[in-house]
């Protein structure tokens, strides 16, 4: 199981974390811990580490279960998964690259500041990729149609719900024959100067 994804820049800020269990202690905490045991490995180290430090942080204490840090680094970024031993080291690093490469194709090449402006996209891609810490997809295409589904969707709701996008791209009944305000305004407006 995939107990949290965590992503942290160079200096240890933190740009996102999503935890699927319960922790003992504040995220900030298991993000500086996790970062410490990070920042210390040279870059040709081994991309994955056994972490007993964070059995105390992240929850109950199981016996057969131990901990994993399983990370990989782009650039000034950190993209971090703890997970138990039920899972394949090698099948995460594999998964860290999806989600990377889903993230380059919504962002096109994506970079720290995409993650800050845009942290509600990234977490529904995540959100595409892996649910209540079981992954459910690692197809690129279907992440990345499912990401372009739902903002065609968000744009729809807006301009329907939205009374200025009456009758500019309107979606519905209610834009059927109706102006926007500036249209209306200009309307009422013409021949006002040639009294």
């Amino acid at each position: 199981m995939i107990h949290s994804v965590i992503i942290f820049n160079t200096s240890g800020i933190p740009r996102l974390i999503k935890f699927y269990t319960p922790i003992n202690q504040s995220a900030q905490a298991i993000v500086t811990k996790i970062y410490s045991l990070i920042s210390i490995r040279s870059s040709g180290s081994c991309n994955f580490l056994e972490a007993p430090e964070l059995d105390e942080l992240l929850g109950p204490k199981y016996d057969i279960e131990k901990l994993r840090v399983v990370y990989r680094s782009y650039a000034t970024l950190h993209f971090v998964f703890v997970v138990d031993s039920s899972e394949s080291e090698l099948g995460i690093l594999d998964l860290i690259q999806v989600f990377v490469e889903a993230l380059d194709r919504a962002f096109e090449n994506v970079c720290e500041l995409d993650l800050v402006f845009h942290f509600d996209e990234v977490h529904h891609i995540l959100a595409e990729i892996i649910q209540g810490g079981l992954v459910l997809e690692t197809n690129l295409d279907e992440i990345d149609s499912a990401v372009h589904q739902t903002a065609s969707a968000r744009k729809q709701s807006f301009a329907a719900a939205n009374p200025l996008a009456l009758g500019v791209g309107g979606v519905g009944p209610r834009s059927a024959g109706l102006q926007t305000p500036l249209g209306w305004l200009t309307g009422k407006l013409t021949g006002v100067g040639t009294r």
